[in-house]
């Protein structure tokens, strides 16, 4: 009986992990997710599919806020061959993100001259966090566990399974990032 009941709880307890906060839908990869962009229009990521992703929570107010700057050059190289930046803003470090949209967007576009997609802001932390964030943070084939901090990058292969995850302190530019996006890209 007890063999019954564990096995039971055990696909109960994948099962529920396989859904989004609604319950209503599988979530496979991050293709099946869907998002709002800066300017609140819901986006399917699945319009990413065949495309190397980086995805990265991103704040106006971090010592980390000058990766930008690095972002838009890794993007600036490689978007032509297939690689995309999303990034989405957040707020829950520090009170690092308080801008609305619209000043999120002015401060990258002027400051950084950022070109990739900005999403709107959303919560990477607790049990408000966004499904994308939940089955970044739970892909096993990467380390598990909560962002820790702004600037946390996630890079997704083309068919929307987590590679990689990167902590805030690992550059956009390094060797390490470079290198993993173009051996993804050539797959």
């Amino acid at each position: 009986m007890f063999k019954y009941i564990f096995v039971f709880s055990a696909i109960f307890l994948v099962l529920g992990f396989s859904f989004n906060k609604k319950g209503d839908s599988v979530i496979n990869n991050i293709h099946d997710i869907k998002v709002k962009n800066i300017n609140g229009e819901e986006v399917s990521l699945s319009k990413y599919e065949g495309k190397v992703l980086l995805i990265v929570n991103v704040a106006s107010k971090c010592g980390y806020t000058k990766q930008y700057a690095g972002l838009q050059e890794l993007y600036t190289n490689y978007r032509d061959k297939g690689f995309e930046i999303l990034a989405f803003p957040c707020n829950d470090f520090g009170g690092q993100e308080p801008g609305t949209n619209e000043e999120i967007e002015e401060f990258c576009s002027s400051t950084f001259g950022v070109e990739f997609p900005l999403f709107d802001k959303i919560k990477v932390l607790g049990e408000d966090r966004e499904p994308l964030y939940e089955k970044l943070i739970n892909n096993p084939t990467t380390e598990q566990g909560d962002v820790k901090w702004n600037f946390e990058k996630f890079l997704i292969a083309k068919n929307g399974d987590v590679v990689a995850r990167y902590r805030s302190k690992v550059e956009p530019l390094s060797d390490e990032i470079v290198n993993a996006v173009e051996i993804e890209l050539v797959k």
